[in-house]
C-alpha cells in the first residue's frame, strides 16, 4: 500500500509546480504588475504629443499631496484622467483627497475636463496604456479609443 501512494506523489508533484508555474506566467506589462507592490511612478502621457508641459505640472500639482504616493497621468483629445494611489493610513479620507485634489485641479487648470480616480484598477489600466504605448506599433487612435474605454470604466464605477 505505502509503495502505491509514493509512486502517485512521483506524477502529482511535478504537475502541480507545472500547474503553479504556468498560473504565474504574466505576460501583460511588467510595470502593470509591479505597481501593486512599489512604487511605479509612471511619466505622464500625451496621447497626441501636445501640451507636455501642461501634464507635467499637473503631475507635479498632485504629487504634493502628502495622502498620495503614485500617480498616473494620461491626455487624450479631450479629456485628462488623473489616477493615483492613496497611501494606507488614509484611506479613511479618500472622498476628501478627491474632493481637494478635484478643486485644485479646477482651479489651476479652468476649462479642462479631469477624471479622477482613486481606483486601482483605473491606475492598473493607465499604467497599461502607457507602457502599450511604448509600443511603435500601438496606434494613437486605439489609444484614445482605451482612454475613453479606462474613462467610461470609471463612469460606471460610481
Amino acid at each position: 500500500m505505502r509503495r502505491r501512494t509514493v509512486r502517485s506523489y512521483r506524477y502529482i508533484v511535478p504537475a502541480l509546480l507545472c500547474l503553479i508555474l504556468a498560473a504565474c506566467n504574466n505576460d501583460g506589462p511588467r510595470e502593470a504588475g509591479l505597481s501593486l507592490i512599489q512604487t511605479t511612478n509612471p511619466a505622464p502621457v500625451v496621447i497626441n504629443n501636445q501640451e507636455q508641459k501642461m501634464v507635467q505640472k499637473i503631475k507635479e500639482d498632485v504629487e504634493k499631496f502628502d495622502e498620495i504616493y503614485d500617480v498616473a497621468i494620461i491626455k487624450g483629445k479631450e479629456d485628462i484622467l488623473v489616477a493615483y494611489k492613496v497611501r494606507h493610513m488614509k484611506r479613511f479620507w479618500m472622498k476628501d483627497i478627491e474632493k481637494k485634489i478635484s478643486n485644485m485641479l479646477k482651479k489651476n487648470f479652468p476649462g479642462v475636463k479631469f477624471t479622477i480616480s482613486s481606483d486601482y484598477k483605473i491606475f492598473l489600466e493607465a499604467v497599461e496604456l502607457k507602457e502599450n504605448l511604448k509600443n511603435p506599433n500601438y496606434s494613437r487612435t486605439k489609444a484614445e479609443k482605451k482612454l475613453k474605454e479606462i474613462i467610461k470604466l470609471k463612469n460606471e464605477m460610481t
